[in-house]
This record gives structure tokens, C-alpha cells and sequence, in this order.
């Protein structure tokens, strides 16, 4: 681990954690509806963030694992760290996370993230920190537009009142719109109680799936020999003295 073991993480403040994720994050973006925020710091300098909070359908997510409670799971929205930081530091950080979300909120039962293995990455720092993956799907709502960024569907419908699909876009329906951004999207899941993971509803996939269906991706480039070829100690993104308020306690 070597240096990365300098680094601390803690609560910060919502405001603080939107900062840093737009200066760091490859989307720019935050998720509006993060519920928990940590800090990520090294030596006395702020190194990134990473938020948690519920699943946009968290109805849907529910089912990946029976029995789950309504606050009984939590999705990893984003994670930002600085090009600075150490080897092995994402590593380092998602160990540190997993444990203040154990002995801060027992009711948690496991995590939810997804990679973005369309923009940014197939998830190499997951499988290396004892996430599984349950699922590999193309991509079905970002789209590229004539500027070189992207979009998504909501944004897009919510601009123009359609419903987005590449047979409108081909009929100019969405003029700033080239068409939908190949790749995958890549879903993985970190029991933070072990004894539930014989509850998970879905296969877990063995990792050269990834290489095998064509999805893997590393700092936004297709990936060349294999699932994980890239090097881990980089990072592919670029402190508050409040802290982030505690989750809701489930009903007794």
C-alpha cells in the first residue's frame, strides 16, 4: 500500500463535496439527491471526495439482493480523487469508506456502483477492492453531440418534450445530437454484510466477461489485453469542517 496509508478520509460537507467532485470528476457533475459525503485528504491537501446516497430507481435496484430493506443498501454516485495522490490510493479510499459505513450505519447491507465504460472506465478499482460484478449492458441513454460532449435521455427529453431514440435523431428531431455513445455500462456490488450475498438475484459475472463482450475501458479509451491491463494506480479524474448529516434510521 505504501503511501497511500498517509491518506485519511471523513465527513465533509455537502456544499464542500459538490465543489470537489465538479473540479474533479470526468462528468463534471454531482447527483444531487448524495446523502453521504467523505473527504479524501494526504498530507495536509484535499485529494478528491466520494458520494453516496439512493439509486435513481431504487425500486428496481431492491430486487438485486431479496429480502433488502428500503434503507438497506446505499449506491456509490460518484468518486473523484486527484492525479496526485499515490498508487493504490482508490484502494486505500473504498476500504476506509466501506468501514465508516459499517460503524456509522449498521442498517447497511451493500453497495451499488456502476462504471462508466463509455466515458471514463470499466471498473478496474472496483474489482480490485472486493466488489463483484453482476452486470454488463450497452449503453442505452448517453448520446454524443455535435460539440464532442455528451447528453443523456432525461436532459434530452426534458429539452425538447421527445421521447429520444436514434430513429428521431436520424430525422433531425434533435439537431445538436450525433447519435448514441457506444459502449457499456458496468455494474458492480460490495456486501458490506457477507452473510447477504447469498441473497444476490443475479449471477455474479467473472471478470473476463468483460474482455469477452468487448466492454472493457480504461481513462475513456477501449482497453487492449484484457480485463485489467491498466494501471490501477491511476487516477481518472482530474474539506469542510461540517459534517455530512447522518443517514435516516430505518423504522424499528
Amino acid at each position: 500500500m505504501g503511501e497511500a496509508k498517509r491518506i485519511r478520509v471523513e465527513p465533509i460537507a455537502a456544499s464542500d463535496a459538490n465543489r470537489i467532485v465538479r473540479a474533479l470528476h470526468y462528468s463534471g457533475k454531482v447527483v444531487n439527491n448524495s446523502q453521504v459525503h467523505f473527504g479524501v485528504f494526504m498530507d495536509g491537501r484535499c485529494g478528491g471526495a466520494l458520494q453516496f446516497g439512493p439509486s435513481l430507481d431504487k425500486r428496481k435496484m431492491l430486487g438485486l439482493v431479496e429480502g433488502t430493506g428500503w434503507n438497506e443498501f446505499i449506491e456509490l454516485n460518484r468518486m473523484a480523487l486527484a492525479a496526485w495522490l499515490p498508487r493504490n490510493s482508490e484502494s486505500r479510499v473504498l476500504s476506509i469508506c466501506m468501514m465508516l459505513l459499517r460503524r456509522n450505519y449498521p442498517w447497511l447491507k451493500w453497495v451499488v456502483s456502476f462504471a462508466d465504460g463509455t466515458q471514463s472506465g470499466d471498473g478496474t478499482i472496483y474489482r480490485a477492492s472486493g466488489f463483484v460484478l453482476t452486470g454488463i449492458t450497452k449503453n442505452g441513454c448517453l448520446w454524443k453531440t455535435k460539440n464532442g460532449k455528451t447528453t443523456n435521455t432525461i436532459q434530452l427529453h426534458h429539452q425538447t418534450g421527445f421521447r429520444v431514440s436514434e430513429k428521431r435523431i436520424r430525422k433531425g428531431m434533435f439537431p445538436s445530437v450525433v447519435g448514441l455513445a457506444r459502449g457499456f455500462q458496468l455494474r458492480y456490488v460490495y456486501f458490506l454484510d457477507p452473510s447477504v450475498r447469498e441473497r444476490l438475484t443475479v449471477p455474479v459475472l467473472p471478470f473476463s466477461e468483460i474482455e469477452r463482450l468487448g466492454a472493457g475501458m480504461y481513462l475513456g479509451k477501449p482497453r487492449v489485453g484484457g480485463a485489467d491491463s491498466g494501471a490501477a494506480g491511476l487516477h481518472p479524474a482530474g474539506g469542510g469542517a461540517s459534517p455530512t448529516p447522518t443517514l435516516p434510521i430505518p423504522p424499528a
